[in-house]
């Protein structure tokens, strides 16, 4: 089978093309694998996709975490899938179809936006302390688990280690959540950094999180209802924008896409 190593800002994946029946499969072992950065392509996660028979621009999208875990939203993976569809079907706009959520896709060169659903909203949700000073924890979910904190300066945060107790706090079981912490850059701009839950790490960029940064900062009256430029590890912004149909309800979170390489399993 025939791989591409796909980057959406940063944020890794290793894309296969299949069909409906290979959307049904359990990915788990060969997501663990491939994943593996010592022993594999080295990617943050697995995604498999296929191009349904019901519509034109329809695409099923599965996603697997660098652990095995089922993703079921990935903005930045869907953003991938998106770039390569453009390019084999000849697509421009599209429905990508993930944990059954449609999520639509722009695609303009290498800009790709998708959209993100946003539902359950907890401000205040938990404290959690580092270096001996207590922080606030905010809830948002994007199509998966978001907590985010409100910090004066992200690059003093450990975000790998604080990241991983967040993740498993009490709070948050039995799954656990993905953990974001913002710093306010400006009117329109917001600083991330990220420790993704199935990753297990902090990575360079996450679209979702991204979308949730800019959710509880709008919430937090620290940005304003406009389009937000979310900085993050990999200095390669994200935009979000609110979907003005939808408001409140669903976001575009944009960015570049770079195809890194391909080649075919052994």
């Amino acid at each position: 089978m025939k791989f591409r190593k796909v980057h959406g800002a940063g944020n890794d994946f290793v894309l296969l093309a299949g069909s409906s029946e290979d959307l049904r499969k359990d990915w788990s072992g060969t997501a663990r694998t491939l994943c593996s950065r010592r022993i594999g392509i080295g990617a943050d996660g697995l995604v498999v996709s296929a191009l349904l028979d019901n519509a034109p621009d329809l695409i099923g999208v599965a996603c697997f975490n660098a652990d095995g875990s089922v993703a079921t939203m990935c903005g930045n993976a869907l953003r991938c899938v998106a770039l390569c569809a453009a390019a084999d079907y000849s697509l421009r706009d599209m429905t990508l179809v993930m944990s059954g959520v449609k999520h639509k896709a722009l695609v303009r060169d290498t800009k790709v936006e998708v959209t993100a659903e946003v539902g359950a909203v907890d401000l205040r949700l938990f404290q959690a302390v580092w270096n001996g000073r207590p922080f606030w924890f905010d809830s948002a979910n994007t199509g998966t688990e978001h907590v985010v904190a409100v910090v004066e300066d992200v690059d003093a945060i450990d975000a790998a280690v604080f990241g991983r107790l967040v993740r498993n706090h009490h709070q948050l079981a039995p799954i656990g959540s993905n953990v974001n912490f913002i710093q306010a850059a400006g009117p329109s701009e917001l600083k991330i950094r990220t420790y993704e839950r199935g990753v297990e790490a902090e990575t360079l960029s996450c679209g979702s999180g991204a979308v949730a940064a800019v959710v509880i900062a709008s919430h937090r009256g620290l940005v304003g209802k406009d389009e937000v430029t979310v900085h993050n590890e990999s200095s390669t912004p994200l935009t979000v924008r609110p979907h003005w149909d939808r408001p409140g309800r669903t976001y575009w979170v944009g960015g570049p896409v770079t195809h890194v390489f391909e080649g075919a399993l052994a």
